[in-house]
């Protein structure tokens, strides 16, 4: 589906500026040059969204590739200055919480649930519906840049990998305008919360929420090793606790499989 020429209301209800494009490499790329360039025309929340990004990256510089028109690419301004630096880390997981309570909202009536995989992917039945990745702006100590990218309208047939899943692929017509504005009004949110000093319940929330934690895992680190254990907890800055035997690992970065 192109995007509406009513454009989003929903979505700009919510956002100071809602920026459509009918194709782009990068929402990402093309919203930390935007900042850079002009910081003052993108105040937070303002957001970028395409539904046919050529070359989205994910975590460890992966490549996101999806057909025109099959998903939707969403790049959305966070000014991160009232958030104390030690809370940074809990941003990326914000959006992940947000959009797995937006998917969840769509999915309603429809016998599938939307879960948390730490970091920041939103799994549906266990299959990848969504990625994310929060990237600062360079030259600015205080702005991020959060996409995500939504797998709406991707058949079977177009899945990348056998692990991801879509909104199509489970029979869900989805409206992108509401599914925006949910996400986006949640993340808001929680942001508002880690500024306002309430970084121990929006902790607290996430790690209910995360269905990482609990499981047994395999967690790939970027170092090439692969560490196996339970993932028993969330740390104060939003890192991964996984425990083996009687040693506790802290992980900050990690590709993460959940093992059962």
């Amino acid at each position: 589906m192109p995007i509406p020429s009513a454009g989003y209301p929903l979505t700009a209800a919510i956002s100071p500026r809602v920026q459509l494009v009918e194709t782009t490499e990068s929402t990402n790329a093309d919203v930390v040059a935007a900042v850079v360039a002009d910081p003052a025309g993108w105040p937070h929340l303002s957001l970028l969204v395409t539904d046919d990004q050529r070359a989205g990256r994910g975590r460890l510089d992966r490549t996101w590739v999806a057909p025109a028109g099959t998903a939707l690419a969403v790049s959305v301004v966070v000014d991160a200055g009232r958030i104390p630096v030690s809370m940074r880390g809990w941003i990326p997981l914000a959006a992940g919480a947000a959009m797995t309570g937006a998917v969840n909202a769509r999915l309603r009536g429809h016998g599938s649930t939307a879960e948390l995989k730490w970091p920041n992917d939103v799994l549906v039945d266990g299959g990848k519906i969504c990625g994310i990745l929060a990237e600062a702006v360079p030259g600015s100590l205080d702005t991020v840049v959060v996409g995500a990218g939504v797998n709406t309208r991707m058949t079977r047939a177009d899945l990348p990998v056998a692990s991801a899943t879509s909104f199509a692929a489970i029979g869900v017509d989805v409206d992108d305008d509401r599914l925006l504005a949910d996400y986006l009004e949640a993340f808001a949110g929680l942001l508002t919360a880690l500024s306002d000093g309430e970084a121990e319940r929006v902790h607290r929330d996430i790690e209910k929420q995360c269905a990482t934690v609990g499981r047994e895992v395999s967690v790939a680190m970027p170092d090439g090793t692969t560490l196996q254990g339970r993932a028993e907890r969330l740390d104060a800055e939003g890192r991964l606790v996984v425990v083996s035997g009687t040693i506790q690992t802290v992980v900050s970065a990690g590709d993460v499989v959940h093992v059962r």
